[in-house]
């Protein structure tokens, strides 16, 4: 085990069993929270949230290559695992795993999880090799840390609804907890992603935030949800975003479509756009 300050980080799964074996004997409840790193204030209200709802809180830190299409930024994805140490241990957080690949996936592994459900459509088209390896990664933390209660956010809105539903189907015995997303200034979702853009490109990336809500609004009230979210498309594009792969709204609970094309229920409206290489997601409630 290796030292960063103040803040013990355990890099294989032996390590992480023996430090959680030990909280565990003593009655202590266990907060998780996984991350690929390149953390940011997002990251730290999770560690503060599981902080909240238990005694020791650890954070995984490793970027999973079994989410990544080849064409996919894995290669480029930020590391900067001391400063990510420095960051958790101010947030309160009492260990960092940072596995290799090798610790994760050992030569000869062979195992894959097929998720479906909420896992369909949205980033399922636009990613479709995302959800197995998320579920994968997660169900290999979880078995190896045995967790209490696990936070992540609600920027990956679907994600999270992803992670529940595979929770629940393999009754797995750890408590999903929704944080909300934090923003900047301008309301942009905070994200590890973010480090890609140009100063022109994080502008235009502000307005993506102001566009859901208005849509979300008109939804809100009553408006048809095809002209809904026909306008959104049209007004991404007209802020400056390159490609747009969907602006929709969906059921809160499942992300299904309303069958009616009104919001009667729940909701939430979801996004993914492009600016140059980089892919930015967002979403909110709608009539929060």
């Amino acid at each position: 085990m290796t030292d960063a300050p103040s803040l013990p980080v355990a890099r294989s799964v032996a390590e992480l069993r023996q430090i959680v074996g030990d909280w565990k004997r003593q009655g202590l409840r266990v907060g998780m929270v996984p991350t690929m790193g390149a953390l940011h204030e997002g990251h730290l209200t999770l560690v503060r949230e599981a902080a909240r709802r238990a005694d020791r809180v650890l954070a995984s830190n490793f970027v999973n290559p079994t989410q990544f299409a080849a064409h996919e930024d894995l290669g480029r994805y930020p590391r900067q695992q001391e400063e990510d140490a420095r960051l958790l241990a101010g947030a309160g957080c009492d260990l960092m795993f940072a596995p290799t690949v090798e610790e994760m996936y050992p030569q000869g592994f062979a195992t894959s999880i097929a998720v479906a459900g909420p896992a369909l459509g949205l980033e399922g088209d636009a990613r479709p090799q995302m959800f197995g390896g998320v579920a994968l990664v997660v169900t290999k933390l979880f078995n190896q840390a045995q967790p209490d209660v696990a936070v992540f956010g609600e920027k990956d809105f679907q994600q999270l609804m992803v992670i529940r539903r595979f929770v629940r189907d393999l009754d797995l015995p750890v408590e999903i907890i929704g944080s909300p997303t934090e923003r900047d200034e301008h309301g942009l979702a905070l994200s590890s992603r973010n480090a890609y853009l140009s100063e022109k490109e994080l502008a235009t990336a502000r307005s993506l935030n102001l566009i859901l809500r208005k849509a979300a609004d008109e939804a809100a009230s009553g408006r048809p949800l095809p002209g809904v979210e026909r306008e959104a498309y049209s007004a991404l594009l007209k802020a400056g975003f390159d490609r747009v792969d969907y602006a929709t709204i969906r059921h809160a609970e499942d992300l299904t479509p309303f069958r009616d094309d009104i919001v009667d229920a729940p909701a939430r409206i979801l996004a993914a756009a492009w600016l140059g290489k980089t892919r930015l997601i967002d979403n909110m409630a709608v009539g929060a």
